[in-house]
């Protein structure tokens, strides 16, 4: 028979063990060694079987156990240590407060997905990875952040395979009263709740959730109350499920509903309100109208609530491709966010015209999140150099009239939790090195530029580690690979083999991630005799561990793992390489150590950045990858290899994986492998070892979290909260009605004439020697605009053969007088010629104003034409 209820009986603690429910609560349980430890000698057993959950193990355990870990003086020794810990974490001063300079008192960072644990199942990929690595280690370094998300009720699939290596989907029900949660509640008791108006007359309901972090809180708002008809508890059932209405609802609470959460988890708690609003990717975008809606009621006009909305927001975009973002049918938003739904009393036109596709090529029946996100965000980001630079170019629309380089989209290089994902077993090779509080500085605040102490660990404690760490996913993998044959239906006497599957002393490549079609998966299948060679190389064997979910709505995807699934079925080469399914925070945390190469083959550049080779260079492991994301960025030779691209304009895609496929092959083959079995006069991989040496001493600390954190800190958050200090309601109010009278004044705005006075030194036929000076002279058309209201610039740097000018560098030109009697003004200033060979320059006029965070903000921009002068074209050959 089945339950028709269904709740937690939950073990009261002795008196002496009661800080034990404080320590599961919080999540620092996830990343701190010790505090995993002390659970994991409360109930070995019981440990393992509750998933090293430290919520559901005390819903478990014994009272005869707790009675007696009560009784033991040791243990509570350990627990006391363990409780100071904690509270001196979570209250003692850290990296933020000892910052000079006005910090923001709060940021609100909103995520459709947060991977905290996996106790706490609210993530899909790398997205939710990212945005938990980023409350974590806000927490390290003091940062007074907010996190705000959905619970989802199914949270993301669970994976296992068919007979015939099929993928599929299993949603277990998550109840939040096993899950290490907390229902934030009115002083009444009651739970609060928020609502969301909807069309109709009907209503979205949601209480509110709330996440221990360590010092950071992540609200989750929960759709599945009674109060909600049916469609609506539905909302938060599963993560990017549903169709476009049911992501757009998910959206709307996310983004609207999450500012009344947070507001709401203020007012109870006393926390500071939040001065900055980070918006991890389009989905949470909403917030920015709600924000504008709060102003509205306190009297604001759209345009300035705008103004005042833009300066304390940052947008961080995550994907290189425009298929990647959410994009919804104009209609559909109009009617939920208009006068008979959300919002009401905000212009819905306007709410549209912020995600109308206004630019070549968009669509205009469509509200496009990102294209929402980037326009109420004065300030916005990609995730690496090279994805910056990808965003400039897929964005340039939104800022017609400059060059991409011009975009105003900065990067921040995405980081990874160190002690998240750091095995014990290397963070204890640290601390025996230069102790356990310095490691864990290095790992959290992070601030060198090298760890050279990891130049004295002795090579065969870097290689016994090494070997110590593959036998540990050799172990894992065995146990995993069983489970799933048991699950596609096989006996035991048919799965002896699998107690030879991988071997502790073979090269191990590892290869995990998400399954998009851009990922290629299954490149490494391309020639699979060349592959079926390397995997039973006589002297030089490597194994390839692999791991991986599909959308469930892509069975493109899903035909892509069957593929590799069939191929590692093959009793020729099973014992070499395997899938793992049901890919998750459990199963990295020993795939990543236990790797010695970690594979990245992606479509360049596709990968907005790639984080999972980040968390295995921190545990030692090498990195083979296309020049993609950060390894673009960060690779040298010394430390890893690169998978050349093919990646012409003239080469077609099965060309071009043909390609890749033969480098990567070639490079295991000839490079790789060789490296790892070459052995030194100690018997010892020398070569190889030096290189993990240089993994962790030059990248280690470039890939922490906390360098992230910090770079968001100081390049983004603190200027931001700057800005909307600034932009009180009047100061917002006059930056709207200027920006409205510059952009009606515009169209009158022209550069007339540019002259300019050859230099002293300049030789005949049109060149010029280094180091002398340029005279310009630029006649300029402002209309109804006066020169505060403008910056006229000459922009100069060397040319191509169409004349275009690149590694571009402005210098403002200065007004001299007034007006002449057509009311146009001169600007001279000098241009001093500091490179050689091709070199032109041209000149424009911007819109200026002291609260613009760049020129290009406004999107204008006014030039010469070709019959303005002679000086606008090259100046040297």
């Amino acid at each position: 028979m089945k339950a028709i209820r269904r709740f937690t009986v939950r073990p009261v603690l002795p008196d002496d063990l009661r800080p034990l429910s404080d320590l599961a609560r919080n999540l620092r349980w996830s990343w701190h060694t010790e505090t995993r430890e002390l659970f994991q000698f409360v109930d070995p057993d019981g440990w393992r079987a509750a998933g090293e959950d430290p919520v559901r193990l005390l819903g478990t355990v014994s009272a005869a156990r707790l009675d007696s870990l009560a009784q033991d003086r040791r243990f509570l020794r350990r627990l006391a240590t363990a409780a100071a810990d904690l509270d001196d974490y979570l209250h003692g001063r850290r990296w933020y407060q000892e910052q000079g300079g006005e910090l923001p008192s709060a940021i609100g960072y909103f995520s459709p997905e947060f991977g905290i644990t996996a106790a706490l199942p609210q993530y899909s990929g790398g997205l939710g990875i990212l945005a938990g690595d980023h409350l974590k280690s806000a927490s390290d370094l003091g940062v007074p952040l907010i996190g705000v998300g959905l619970l989802y009720r199914h949270g993301y699939f669970r994976q296992s395979l068919s007979r015939d290596g099929w993928q599929q989907e299993h949603y277990p029900l998550l109840d939040p009263n096993e899950l290490p949660v907390s229902l934030l509640r009115e002083a009444d008791g009651s739970p609060a709740r928020v609502s969301l108006a909807l069309p109709g007359g009907r209503a979205l309901h949601a209480t509110i959730w709330q996440a221990r972090v360590g010092r950071v809180p992540l609200l989750m708002l929960d759709s599945d109350v009674e109060e909600n008809a049916p469609g609506e508890r539905d909302v938060t059932d599963r993560l990017y499920g549903g169709g476009s209405e049911h992501r757009l609802l998910q959206e709307m609470l996310l983004g609207i509903g999450g500012v009344r959460a947070l507001r709401t988890y203020c007012r109870l708690t006393g926390h500071p309100e939040p001065e900055v609003f980070h918006t991890n990717e389009g989905h949470a975008g909403f917030l920015g109208l709600e924000r504008i809606r709060e102003l509205a009621g306190q009297g604001l006009e759209f345009d300035a609530a705008l103004e005042s909305v833009r300066a304390g927001t940052v947008f961080t975009t995550h994907t290189p491709v425009p298929a990647g973002i959410d994009r919804f049918d104009r209609e559909l938003v109009a009617r939920h966010l208009g006068d008979d739904g959300e919002l009401p009393g905000v212009d819905v036109e306007k709410i549209l015209r912020l995600g109308m596709e206004t630019y070549p090529g968009g669509e205009p029946n469509l509200f496009n999140m990102a294209v929402m996100g980037l326009r109420l965000a004065q300030r916005a980001n990609g995730v690496s150099t090279l994805h910056g630079a990808v965003s400039r170019e897929m964005f340039a629309g939104l800022w017609p009239g400059f060059d991409p380089q011009e975009v105003p989209i900065t990067s921040v290089t995405n980081g990874v939790h160190a002690p998240t994902w750091v095995a014990p077993e290397v963070f204890r090779l640290g601390a025996r090195q230069i102790g356990a509080g310095r490691t864990e500085d290095a790992l959290t605040v992070g601030g060198s530029e090298r760890w050279d102490a990891v130049a004295d660990i002795p090579d065969a404690e870097i290689w016994e580690l090494r070997r110590e760490l593959r036998e540990q996913l050799v172990t894992e993998a065995r146990e995993r690979l069983r489970a799933s044959w048991r699950q596609r239906g096989a006996g035991s006497a048919e799965l002896g083999w699998i107690d030879g599957v991988l071997s502790p002393d073979v090269l191990t490549i590892g290869f995990a991630r998400r399954v998009p079609s851009y990922k290629r998966l299954t490149l490494m299948l391309r020639d699979r005799d060349r592959l079926m060679e390397l995997l039973l190389h006589p002297t030089r064997p490597v194994q390839i561990v692999v791991a991986g979910k599909a959308h469930p709505a892509d069975d493109g995807g899903k035909r892509l793992v069957q593929e590799l699934v069939r191929f590692a079925d093959d009793p020729r080469v099973r014992h070499r390489i395997v899938f793992l399914p049901d890919y998750g925070m459990g199963m990295a945390k020993k795939l990543y150590p236990g790797c010695d190469v970690w594979l990245n083959n992606p479509l360049r550049p596709l990968e907005a950045c790639g984080t999972s080779g980040m968390k295995a260079a921190l545990n030692g492991c090498l990195n083979l990858s296309v020049l993609d994301g950060w390894w673009d960025e960060w690779f040298e030779p010394d430390f890893g290899w690169a998978i050349p691209t093919a990646d012409g304009s003239a080469t077609d895609e099965d060309r071009r994986d043909e390609l890749e496929a033969n480098a990567l092959y070639d490079l295991i083959e000839d490079r790789v492998a060789p490296r790892f079995y070459e052995r030194g006069t100690s018997d010892l991989p020398d070569r190889w070892i030096e290189m993990v040496r240089g993994t962790l001493t030059t990248l280690g600390p470039k890939v922490l979290a906390g360098r992230m954190v910090r770079d968001y800190v100081t390049r983004l958050y603190a200027p931001a909260a700057a800005a909307h200090r600034v932009l009180e309601p009047s100061t917002a109010g006059e930056l709207a009605r200027w920006k409205a009278r510059v952009r009606g004044a515009w169209p009158r705005v022209a550069v007339d004439h540019v002259e300019a006075l050859a230099p002293a030194a300049a030789a005949p036929g049109g060149t010029a020697e280094l180091g002398s000076t340029l005279a310009l002279r630029v006649r300029v058309a402002l209309g109804e605009l006066g020169p505060d209201d403008v910056e006229v610039q000459a922009v100069a740097g060397r040319v191509d053969a169409a004349d275009t000018i690149a590694d571009a560098a402005a210098f403002p030109l200065k007004p001299t007088g007034g007006p002449d009697l057509e009311g146009r003004w001169m600007y001279e200033g000098p241009l001093a010629l500091d490179r050689t060979g091709p070199f032109g320059y041209t000149v424009r006029v911007l819109p200026a104003h002291p609260h613009l965070a760049t020129h290009a903000e406004l999107g204008l921009v006014a030039g010469p034409t070709e019959a303005t002068g002679e000086g606008a074209g090259v100046l040297m050959r």
